[in-house]
């Protein structure tokens, strides 16, 4: 498909600059900047991703200065086709659906056509989203056949029949494969000889009319190899391997998926290879536009300068007469308060004997919750442990209901120790806001994926739409922002059953770098009486809505209201019984291109280390033990066991280990002494706490004792892994240094 979809950017792109006229305008020149798209079109076509994105970059700053909605369109076509042909498909609907925004303003049919097309391409095999991909397609060729382009016609139905068979679904592709086979000789020299050769022997595999079809198949590989161009070569081998498996020739179809690996092999390197070419041209592309809206600040913020001079003389005159009734106000009051001191230093006093009371109270509540997070996370740790190996090594248990209520509900009793940790954090005012760089798209889209598994328990769908204008990536505390969403969203679904979730953002204000963003998350479930709607965000409320049983702390919408006062926010909601809820809320996030390299700079980066790594684990809990032992050995690491701290002292000068994960909770001598036991003894192997203690309570005395990171159990593999990964690479490249 890769080399279809570079054919069809391509062609459209030089049919577009045939239909448009040349205006002789002071450079830089209309023709100028479509030159630069076609060079920028020729560099796509040769794989020099990051010479068409730097060109296509240029070609939008000047599209944007001349307000030419054609030349926007097709500079954000051009760089939307990189962001596809690197696999980085979510940019490149992004980029796409910018180019057709501003192609719709224009009376270009043939920009149009080439962004559909492109889109369906994208979203039939990119996303697998067929329904979404034939939408976009049918509209190309609407506009196809408004503009007479009959070439453009038989390319878009090649993609057609290809995404129809993709699906397996050969009966509704059939009408456009005859289409095509009945056009074939007038469009054989437009590169889709190998394409249509594979989608016959498709057909006729799924005929089991087998020797036509290896007849199609082998005229694709010829063709494939005399051209030179090997995109769609593994494909080829790939259909042609499923013929020959069903004819029962099992060796030459396993020869032909060898060579499907191989070509595929080959071009996934040479992607990765211009990948890393484009790195650092990404974040600047939207940049352009932002900076006409700055021009436009600048000019009211010098108005806003000038009123702002006349009103701080004024204020100054009102400050000065306030100064001299205060002067007088304080000379009367100081007799007064000189007698009442005696007084106040009593009542002083006895305050500050409150005050200790009261921290005293709120200490011993700060370690109760401590310490039964603790105890409670220690032993969900070996339930979610226990079960997944129970699923590794019993695949017959997969569907096992009792197994995935287990589940179930030791992440159930998780999360409702993890939202009592939250609201004392926050009661305490222990959370400070990060600035961390985020697209605002893909955050969203995360928590979508995650809590898929809740909607489709209540037969709900989740739809998100992000406006346009919202710039690519965001500063700010994206985890309390995610909590404010899942905990939103998570609600709407509970009180949601055969319905609908929207979650909505859109650009409502800009103040400088703050862009204000208005969150609207609505559901048509069962909806909050106007009696209740005053007392949800309240700690510990449970309404009893038509008298159902839903479960929870009643703790999640108060948090939601706490995070967002941290972001100087408020939340709303409007509700009827019956007809849904919308909560609706604004966040100012800031956009500052140049910090957001600085930011993205530091982010260290993931690497996934193909060495055996050998991997001491040091805890005390047999079931721990088991459960740590077996995740590690999964990932094919090695992994040795001691249940001590002095057994670890001991094991590490006879044995040399890559990474070691330390418990700290153990008897006699616990974690931290005996990291730092470690260190004296010069051992400089990378030391990860896997503890049940909140992070925020041990980080300072495991820094100091000498650990290098910390995980929270229960865990995710891939974030022990992660962590392990990037401590490794850190280590070798200091050892390089």
């Amino acid at each position: 498909m890769l080399h279809i979809r570079i054919f069809l950017f391509c062609f459209f792109s030089l049919n577009v600059f045939s239909y448009v006229p040349v205006a002789k305008t002071p450079a830089p020149s209309r023709k100028a900047i479509l030159q630069l798209t076609a060079e920028a079109a020729k560099n796509l076509r040769q794989s020099k991703y990051d010479k068409s994105l730097s060109t296509a970059r240029v070609a939008l700053q000047y599209a944007i200065d001349r307000n030419d909605d054609y030349l926007i369109a097709k500079s954000y076509n051009t760089i939307a086709a990189n962001y596809e042909e690197l696999a980085e498909v979510d940019k490149a609907i992004f980029y796409y659906k910018k180019g057709l925004f501003h192609a719709d303003k224009t009376d270009n049919d043939t920009i149009k056509n080439s962004l559909n097309n492109n889109l369906g391409n994208t979203y039939c095999f990119g996303l697998n989203n067929m329904d979404k991909g034939l939408s976009y397609y049918k509209r190309s060729l609407n506009y196809s056949y408004k503009i007479s382009d009959t070439s453009g016609v038989y390319i878009t139905k090649v993609n057609i029949t290809w995404a129809y068979f993709h699906k397996d679904k050969f009966n509704e592709g059939k009408p456009y494969l005859d289409f095509i086979n009945k056009h074939q000789n007038e469009y054989h020299g437009n590169g889709t000889f190998l394409a249509v050769s594979m989608l016959n022997g498709m057909f006729f595999t799924h005929k089991l009319e087998f020797d036509k079809a290896e007849s199609f198949f082998l005229k694709a590989i010829k063709s494939g190899k005399e051209a030179g161009d090997k995109s769609d070569l593994p494909y080829v081998y790939e259909e042609y391997a499923k013929l020959l498996k069903k004819k029962g020739d099992f060796k030459k179809a396993y020869e032909n998926l060898v060579l499907y690996n191989s070509v595929k092999k080959e071009l996934e390197d040479a992607d990765k290879f211009n990948r890393a070419n484009v790195v650092g041209v990404n974040i600047e592309l939207d940049e352009y536009k932002r900076k006409v809206d700055a021009i436009e600040s600048e000019k009211n913020l010098q108005a806003i300068s000038l009123q702002k001079s006349r009103i701080i003389v004024a204020l100054f005159v009102i400050a000065l007469t306030v100064v001299l009734l205060l002067l007088y106000s304080v000379y009367k009051n100081y007799k007064f308060k000189k007698e009442k001191n005696e007084e106040l230093t009593i009542a002083n006093n006895e305050l500050l004997a409150a005050k200790e009371k009261a921290e005293e109270a709120s200490y011993l509540k700060s370690q109760f919750v401590s310490t039964i997070s603790h105890e409670l996370r220690t032993p969900l740790y070996g339930v979610v442990g226990i079960t997944n190996m129970i699923l590794d090594e019993h695949k017959e248990l997969a569907d096992s209901p009792h197994l995935s209520a287990l589940k179930f509900s030791a992440r159930y009793l998780l999360s409702l120790v993890n939202d009592v940790l939250q609201i004392n954090k926050i009661e305490e005012n222990r959370i400070i806001l990060e600035s961390l760089t985020f697209n605002l798209a893909d955050e969203i889209n995360l928590i979508k994926n995650s809590l898929l598994f809740i909607a489709k328990n209540h037969n709900n769908q989740i739809n998100v739409f992000i406006d346009p204008a919202i710039p690519e990536y965001l500063i700010g505390d994206k985890l309390r922002f995610s909590q404010i969403i899942i905990n939103l969203i998570n609600n709407a679904l509970k009180f949601t059953n055969n319905g609908e979730v929207n979650i909505k953002a859109d650009l409502v204000k800009i103040e400088n770098k703050a862009h204000y963003i208005e969150f609207n998350i609505q559901d048509n479930g069962i909806g909050i009486a106007e009696e209740d709607q005053g007392k949800i965000f309240d700690k510990f409320v449970q309404i009893g809505r038509k008298e159902i049983d839903y479960q929870g702390t009643g703790l999640g919408l108060s948090i939601v209201k706490r995070l967002l006062e941290l972001f100087g926010s408020t939340i709303s909601l409007k509700s009827k019984i019956e007809e849904g809820t919308t909560f609706t809320f604004t966040i100012a996030f800031d956009h500052d291109p140049i910090r957001t390299v600085e930011l993205i700079n530091k982010i260290q980066v993931d690497l996934t280390a193909s060495e055996i790594f050998n991997v001491l684990v040091v805890d005390d809990n047999k079931i721990n033990q088991l459960i740590t032992k077996k995740i590690i050995l999964n990932n094919n690491y090695k992994c040795t066991v001691v249940e001590s701290g002095m057994a670890a002292l001991a094991i590490v000068e006879m044995e040399k280990f890559d990474v070691i994960l330390m418990d700290i909770n153990m008897p006699l001598m616990n974690g931290f002494e005996t990291t730092k036991r470690l260190r004296q003894n010069g051992i400089k192997t990378p030391v990860i706490a896997l503890t049940a203690f909140d992070k925020e309570e041990i980080t300072e005395e495991a820094l100091a004792s000498g650990m290098n990171d910390i995980i929270i159990k229960p865990f995710e593999p891939v974030i022990l892994f992660k962590t392990i990964n990037q401590l490794l690479y850190k280590s070798n490249e200091v050892a390089v240094v």
